[in-house]
């Protein structure tokens, strides 16, 4: 019975990638509404899942925190009050209401800038941490690199006018724009070809994860 259940259910995955596939290379009209079907019963399973992770990660990580009064029970609570306020205004008065913008702007906005701000020093710091260790030339470059790009950025370089500020900001956008542009997409690249893979394993039945 259970053999016969994940046969079943590797069908069922197999057709649904197949009918969707079909959808991008045949301009047929059933085949489209069929693809069209599937994609948006895929839409709401995300939603779904992503509802119910979030649903996980306040009930049985932040809600348990404030319970026992764990370390950072505190900062749980606040993410518990946020989430719940976020939440019910979004659902009520929609994701343009004033507070939940409010919210977004002073709250989610200030705390992504000190991300990427931490994310920046972390990168210089493990440079620093890769010459110091192995000094080899790749390190120098991206410690180098890195330390370009911050200075470029900073706010003397930007808002002057001098030789050195132009010179300045003329590298970090050399680095940023042709570089960094060139490196990321190498890394787009390769996402690509790990998602078709990945693709290719379910359709080939190879990894059944619909099946643990």
């Amino acid at each position: 019975m259970r053999v016969g259940a994940r046969v079943t259910w590797a069908a069922a995955a197999i057709s649904a990638g197949i009918l969707v596939l079909l959808g991008y290379f045949f301009n047929n009209p059933s085949v489209l509404a069929v693809r069209e079907i599937l994609l948006r019963y895929s839409m709401i399973l995300a939603a779904v899942a992503l509802f119910l992770g979030l649903f996980n990660l306040v009930w049985t990580v932040h809600w348990k925190r404030v319970v026992e009064l764990d370390r950072g029970w505190a900062y749980s609570s606040l993410v518990i009050v946020f989430f719940l306020a976020t939440f019910i205004l979004g659902m009520l008065f929609g994701p343009d209401y004033r507070v939940v913008i409010l919210f977004f702007e002073y709250i989610q906005l200030p705390i992504e800038a000190s991300l990427v701000a931490l994310l920046a020093i972390a990168l210089v710091m493990a440079g620093i941490k890769l010459v110091i260790q192995k000094r080899g030339v790749t390190d120098y470059l991206f410690l180098g690199a890195a330390i370009l790009v911050l200075i470029g950025s900073s706010s003397w370089v930007v808002s002057g006018d001098g030789g050195i500020a132009l010179l300045l900001g003329y590298v970090k956008v050399w680095l940023t724009q042709i570089w960094a542009v060139a490196g990321s997409r190498g890394i787009l690249i390769g996402v690509a070809l790990g998602a078709v893979a990945t693709g290719l394993r379910v359709l080939l039945a190879v990894d059944r994860p619909y099946g643990e």
